[in-house]
């Protein structure tokens, strides 16, 4: 079952049947590194987190490491969903953006987008990023993505994405202190607030929008919103596949519009995410996709593990990991293909053991 968060159901019911391309956009960001400010994935080893998810999705094993990762309390990565749907109706194809990782997946016969962008700094020192050209890169992109699918899928895998995406909001000036969920089932809120006063610190009010994102930022929200903008011209259906950093992604369209007198045709986007975040008491990603000027359609699928008895996976409905590596947008995909629940569980838990 598909629930409607905001807008209308006919956006989803559109892509019933048909086949989706799946991008997934990868990241380093230095803030991950801050102790205990994130737990998606191995401790010392939060870098890696994108490149074996890219690895897991893709073909299913990990090259990088021994292990697919998971965090300190075995929450495995929600890229176990998003591979089993793929194994049960398979994408029409998987392609790998690369927008500053500190190691690449991999991988061969997989398409491997690379960009030369490099890994972001911390959010507390100024993440430094050539904010506009990393913009500008989504935007050319847009123009020349060729994908087999009849829409695309975007999914995201960036450790400490959640911290970067709500300094970044805040610093556009967007009342969202308590509306951002995080991959722990209880917000390590004292360590975020600290983070984020610190990155805030280096904002200037003489500072433009792409001052401010190049301070705060990471690199997947700033590239994807040049990607969403730039696609406005091309008659492609897209999935934001993700919570709430996929929602900043649209705030941060939205302040460039703002910025440029410009208006997005957002008929053609829609957001999809899980049930986990759809239901999160921590955060309001209804409340977020309304603080924009544009209405959006968005979307959650009523997944969850029980009718599992294997401790990992029950971890999700205990309010840990929640979303990531387009998890939400995959299990959407899955029910709009009849791929039923049992389906997905079961496909699962044999990647569990």
């Amino acid at each position: 079952m598909i629930q409607t968060i905001t807008g209308k159901r006919d956006f989803i019911e559109s892509l019933r049947g048909k086949r989706a391309s799946f991008l997934l956009c990868m990241s380093n960001t230095a803030t991950a590194n801050i102790e205990g400010i994130t737990q998606a994935g191995i401790p010392g080893l939060l870098h890696l987190t994108p490149t074996l998810d890219a690895e897991f999705i893709t073909i299913g094993e990990v090259r990088s490491l021994g292990s697919i990762a998971e965090t300190p309390k075995g929450v495995p990565t929600p890229a176990l969903i998003t591979r089993a749907v793929h194994l049960l109706h398979p994408f029409r194809e998987i392609e790998l953006l690369n927008l500053g990782l500190e190691i690449a997946p991999s991988v061969e016969h997989f398409t491997l987008h690379d960009f030369g962008i490099a890994p972001s700094g911390s959010i507390e020192q100024g993440a430094c990023i050539p904010a506009e050209e990393v913009f500008e890169k989504g935007v050319q992109f847009a123009q020349e993505l060729s994908i087999a699918g009849d829409y695309i899928i975007l999914g995201e895998s960036v450790p400490a994405g959640t911290t970067t995406a709500l300094a970044m909001a805040l610093a556009l000036g967007y009342d969202a202190r308590e509306k951002f969920s995080s991959s722990f089932k209880n917000t390590p809120d004292d360590i975020k607030a600290r983070v984020i006063d610190h990155a805030l610190f280096h904002v200037n009010e003489s500072d433009e929008l792409f001052d401010i994102l190049s301070k705060v930022g990471d690199n997947m929200v700033i590239f994807n919103a040049g990607l969403l903008l730039g696609l406005q011209n091309r008659d492609i259906p897209i999935v934001l596949a993700g919570g709430t950093q996929m929602a900043c992604v649209l705030l941060v369209i939205n302040r460039i519009l703002q910025m440029m007198e410009g208006e997005l045709d957002s008929s053609k986007i829609a957001l999809c995410t899980t049930k986990w975040v759809a239901e999160d008491i921590s955060s309001d990603i209804k409340g977020l996709l309304e603080m924009n000027d544009f209405s959006i359609n968005a979307y959650y699928a009523d997944f969850d593990f029980s009718l599992t008895d294997h401790p990992a996976p029950k971890l999700y409905d205990e309010g840990e990991a929640k979303e990531g590596v387009g998890a939400g947008g995959a299990l959407v995909y899955a029910l709009l293909n009849g791929i039923t629940k049992e389906q997905i569980t079961r496909k699962v838990e044999s990647f569990l053991g």
